[in-house]
């Protein structure tokens, strides 16, 4: 299949390179010319010796011209930060495609966003996909969970895509017992109507903040052990041993290993951990529908709380943050910014 993608940075460009790699075409574009360059010509899949890639990429001008470089029925792929850049965009884009053709939106968009601008598109008779997207900067490698809001019929055509940017079964063992939807295993989800897969991916970011509180408050009192009791504990030994076999095994914990071993006090931190948005509109969700969500809610506030006094548990989420999405550290004061959308009273975020 052919498709364009529009937003080249951490996560487009490498969405982008993965399709290649599965044989796809893509149309590129981004407001920074480079990003086009270091893209535009690069090609994957299968061929012939002495032959052209099987797929190459274009760099578009803008994008009038990325939707004049597609065939009908045509497929764009939004990959900017929530707000202004993913609405001007998506207007633009609504005034240029035909009946028939979708665009999919992968950034970290408020649900409410993505069901409003749904509702547009199916005015035009275009097709919209809400696709949260995890992965952060190793998704080119390891591959992209995909959590998918949108129509049946759009989901099915597009499967190829999906299929390409998902992980795949990988080592992972089978579910005992589980049957049913083939897609889930190989690491995407239809996960409903427009919204929910926006939905599904703030919670998913909401249990992130979670458990990336768990790990940093559990190896911050391990460190304090060795002040208190005199039990001077191998932090990068422990973190190496619980990768394996430990009940808390996890891609967060070998990030933590990694952190560790590179610098057992985590000094090129400074603990200032920032956060960009999911994790606020998950707690705002957890009080609208009246769902307990203290330890969610906890791990949020803690975030607040490293920009005022920070801690080794703050370094280390901060070192986890960098380790998965290649996030800077927050300002000593980071206020979250307001989206200035209808729907969207919370603030805006990158995709992590």
């Amino acid at each position: 299949m052919r498709i364009g993608m529009v937003g080249l940075g951490r996560m487009g460009a490498n969405l982008a390179r993965r399709l290649l790699r599965g044989g796809h075409g893509v149309v590129v574009w981004d407001r920074s010319l480079a990003a086009v360059s270091a893209l535009a010509g690069e090609g994957g899949g299968e061929a012939a010796a002495g032959t052209e890639p099987a797929a190459h990429a274009d760099g578009a001008t803008g994008l009038s011209d990325l939707v004049n470089r597609l065939e009908a029925p045509r497929t764009v792929w939004v990959m900017l930060p929530a707000g202004e850049p993913t609405e001007g965009a998506l207007a633009e884009l609504f005034a240029l495609l035909s009946p028939g053709d979708c665009v999919i939106e992968g950034g970290n968009s408020y649900w409410k966003d993505s069901q409003r601008r749904a509702a547009t598109a199916r005015e035009k008779g275009i097709d919209y996909l809400d696709i949260g997207t995890s992965g952060g900067i190793w998704g080119l490698e390891r591959g992209y969970c995909l959590m998918i809001g949108g129509p049946d019929a759009a989901v099915a055509r597009l499967d190829p895509i999906f299929a390409t940017l998902a992980p795949g079964e990988g080592t992972a063992l089978p579910t005992p017992g589980r049957d049913g939807d083939p897609r889930p295993p190989r690491g995407y989800v239809h996960a409903g109507p427009n919204g929910a897969g926006h939905y599904t991916k703030m919670v998913h970011n909401g249990i992130e903040y979670g458990m990336m509180q768990a790990l940093a408050e559990g190896f911050d009192l391990l460190r304090a052990a060795g002040d208190t009791h005199g039990l001077a504990m191998p932090l990068p030994d422990v973190a190496e041993a619980w990768r394996r076999g430990s009940v808390v095994s996890s891609w967060l914990l070998d990030l933590t290993a990694q952190a560790l071993a590179g610098d057992h006090a985590l000094g090129a931190y400074a603990g200032r951990v920032g956060d960009s948005g999911e994790g606020r509109w998950t707690v705002q969700e957890a009080v609208d529908t009246g769902t307990p969500a203290p330890v969610l809610t906890a791990a949020l506030y803690a975030r607040f709380r490293s920009r005022q006094e920070t801690s080794f548990a703050d370094r280390m989420l901060s070192a986890m943050r960098h380790g998965f999405g290649g996030h800077a550290e927050a300002p000593p004061t980071a206020p979250a910014p307001s989206t200035g959308q209808p729907d969207g009273p919370l603030p805006p975020t990158a995709t992590p």
